[in-house]
């Protein structure tokens, strides 16, 4: 509690500047939805492969992405942002969220020209973001949302409570407990399950928006064993493998990660054929 506090009182001055110098009201940007978080798909010598990137992308574009409301345009350009300009824009942004203090998110979001949301990955990162600092946050003009991968749900239930004045959205980081989230207010999920199975995420969130729960439980039932296999058990090799299966362009791992072992790959097989998905 200690730590949160020091925290709320590193960022109360930044944002009551945002707030006071900010005269244009806060983005009206809709997080709704499913989201998958691409895969980066490399070639044999472990560059970028562009080109199945852009054939990943024309077959998500066919999936109901964002929940049927805006979904990837196949014509969308793929190609980095270039230039001096940007190149400045990309390394001042870089530089400020280095800055081994939250105060570094606030000053993202007043130097970011889009709307930010907020990532809490603790398997990768060791900590959650506090809940009081979140909460905090959410009162920044340009901080929109947050994706909550940490599966507290009690946690995530909070979010929704104490930032709902703010139009804050919250979204859940994970396909193993998108149901309990869409329960407790969550308003969609950016989920590493979603560059694999889709449409049957989509459909999960359709099924807990029309309230149809009894099917929806029926249907996340299904979705665990394969997304446990692909995060926490095999993680991103998993992925790609699990990939290749349903028609997508997954390839291969860039250094120091490993392919997965025979033994592994027809574990990972039966995490989904046990579940009806091959």
């Amino acid at each position: 509690m200690a730590l949160a506090a020091r925290l709320i009182s590193l960022l109360r001055p930044a944002l009551r500047r945002g707030l006071s110098t900010a005269p244009a009201p806060r983005p009206a940007l809709d997080l709704a939805g499913i989201y998958p978080p691409l895969a980066t798909p490399f070639s044999p010598t472990q560059d970028v492969d562009y080109a199945q990137l852009e054939g990943n992308l024309r077959r998500y574009a066919g999936l109901p992405f964002r929940g049927e409301r805006g979904p990837v345009a196949p014509q969308a350009p793929l190609a980095p942002r270039s230039g001096a300009r940007g190149a400045a824009r990309r390394d001042t942004l870089a530089g400020i969220a280095a800055q081994p203090s939250p105060l570094g998110m606030c000053k993202v979001a007043d130097a970011s020209p889009v709307p930010v949301v907020l990532y809490s990955v603790p398997a990768n990162t060791g900590l959650d973001l506090p809940l009081e600092a979140v909460v905090t946050l959410a009162q920044h003009p340009n901080i929109v949302g947050l994706k909550d991968s940490g599966g507290d749900i009690t946690r995530l239930a909070l979010i929704v409570h104490k930032t709902r004045q703010e139009g804050f959205q919250v979204l859940a980081g994970s396909a193993g407990f998108l149901l309990a989230s869409y329960a407790v207010g969550a308003v969609g999920g950016i989920c590493a399950l979603a560059n694999v199975l889709g449409a049957p995420l989509c459909q999960l969130e359709r099924l807990c928006r029309e309230g149809r729960w009894q099917e929806a439980r029926d249907l996340q039932h299904r979705l665990i064993e394969p997304n446990t296999a692909v995060t926490r058990r095999f993680g991103i090799a998993g992925l790609k493998k699990a990939m290749e299966w349903f028609g997508y362009y997954g390839g291969p791992c860039r250094a120091p990660l490993a392919p997965l072992s025979a033994g592994q790959e027809q574990e990972l097989r039966e995490a989904f054929s046990a579940n009806g998905w091959l």
